[in-house]
């Protein structure tokens, strides 16, 4: 199986910039589509962006169009979020998480999940 380890997360103003990495360990990264999701204290966990197996297409929720990017390099066996202008509202738990194929929207498709890292954005 694949797992994976979140790191880049922090306490950042308003305004400022993060970039997450998700690093995975295992055989045959290039099989799985990835994703990143967030979850705020109470709220469900949503999905933030997604990428296809070879990087060529992706997704964006609509509340981060513009402003986040995601990425991956195969050869480094790696996903990355970077995360610009960041609101408050971005505040949450960001997760990485994988599926073999293509992707999907939906948290319930995802078979790998990473343990997450905590993204703070303060006023």
């Amino acid at each position: 199986q694949v797992q994976l380890v979140e790191s880049g997360g922090g306490l950042v103003q308003a305004g400022g910039s993060l970039r997450l990495s998700c690093a995975a360990s295992g055989r045959s990264f290039s099989m799985y589509a990835m994703a990143w999701f967030r979850q705020a204290p109470g709220k469900e966990r949503d999905i933030v962006a997604a990428i296809s197996k070879s990087g060529g297409t992706t997704y964006y929720a609509n509340f981060v169009k513009g402003r986040f990017t995601i990425s991956r390099d195969n050869t480094k066996n790696t996903v990355y979020l970077q995360m610009n202008s960041l609101e408050p509202e971005d505040t949450a738990v960001y997760y990485c998480a994988g599926r073999l194929g293509d992707y999907t929207v939906r948290s319930l498709g995802y078979t790998y999940w990473g343990q997450g890292t905590q993204v703070t954005v303060s006023s």
